[in-house]
């Protein structure tokens, strides 16, 4: 189960993300839509540990994701949108490491690592050097590497990005698996297709705040929208784009477990350059 309350993060005077409220049931695969800048990766920095909220909490399995983050990072397996690697380290070489620093046995990391080059079709580039891997072949790669430990959470920050359609339906059908044994996702995407065909549930973020939450149904219910996923998107973030009211937030009827709602605007806070405090010389940082 994943768990935001008032979830906060601010960069300087700019507010990245606004006081996020959502709660994601255990085997649910969750959609995290939002244009570009929306925070959907900061959400997600937050989750993993990357970036500490100004204020309020993510909980992963009744762990603090700030707080415990040690701990968090045993229960999950992160996806980021471009990942990289040592380049000169085979296919085989990054799974075993991986697997080796969750404190998984030699054995057992060499058999996980085989079984999983397996199934991504990674078998005959398992002794390719990294730097050779073309992008779909690291998404693949780093897929397998945030599954090799067997977590109950995955984090995917745009998982199809970049994927051929065969590569595409090859994740999507993985994802489909891992949630038929009871794993939660979360996934980060701007392919609301995809979002639509995958996700049980999905929330709309945009400038940072939450615009909508719910099933596809249960938001257009809410919003009194009717037509694909994408209609509906491209309305929401059209109205909150356009509208002053920046708190103004009609609630919809929705399940025991799920909240929706879409307000009928957003910060009205311009995209930019911000200033990011850091411990190296970060000057300015474009939030995700």
């Amino acid at each position: 189960m994943i768990e935001f309350h008032g979830l906060t993060k601010r960069f300087g005077a700019f507010e990245a993300i606004h006081n996020l409220d959502l709660r994601i049931a255990h085997g649910e695969l969750f959609g995290f839509l939002g244009p570009n800048g929306a925070g959907k990766t900061t959400t997600i920095r937050m989750m993993v540990g990357h970036l500490v909220p100004t204020s309020g909490t993510v909980h992963i399995n009744g762990l603090d994701c700030s707080g415990e983050d040690v701990e968090v990072k045993r229960h999950i397996g992160y996806l980021p949108d471009n990942p990289v690697f040592y380049d000169y380290l085979r296919g085989r070489e990054i799974l075993q490491f991986v697997a080796e620093m969750h404190g998984i046995s030699r054995r057992k990391a060499k058999a996980r690592t085989n079984r999983l080059l397996a199934e991504f079709g990674l078998d005959e580039a398992r002794d390719e050097f990294a730097a050779n891997y073309s992008m779909g072949m690291k998404k693949k790669l780093g897929l397998a590497c945030a599954l090799i430990h067997e977590p109950s959470v995955l984090i995917l920050d745009e998982p199809i990005n970049g994927l051929d359609p065969r590569a595409a339906r090859e994740v999507n059908d993985r994802l489909a698996q891992c949630v038929a044994r009871g794993m939660t996702i979360f996934v980060s995407t701007h392919l609301l297709d995809v979002a639509e065909k995958l996700c049980s549930r999905v929330a709309i973020i945009h400038h940072g705040k939450l615009i909508a939450t719910g099933t596809l149904d249960e938001i257009r219910a809410a919003t009194r929208r009717s037509g694909s996923l994408e209609d509906v998107f491209l309305s929401l973030t059209n109205d909150a784009r356009a509208s002053r009211c920046p708190d103004d937030v009609i609630q919809g009827s929705l399940s025991r477990d799920a909240t929706a709602g879409w307000s009928s605007a957003a910060s009205s806070s311009e995209y930019g350059r911000r200033p990011v405090a850091a411990a190296r010389p970060v000057r300015r940082q474009r939030p995700h």
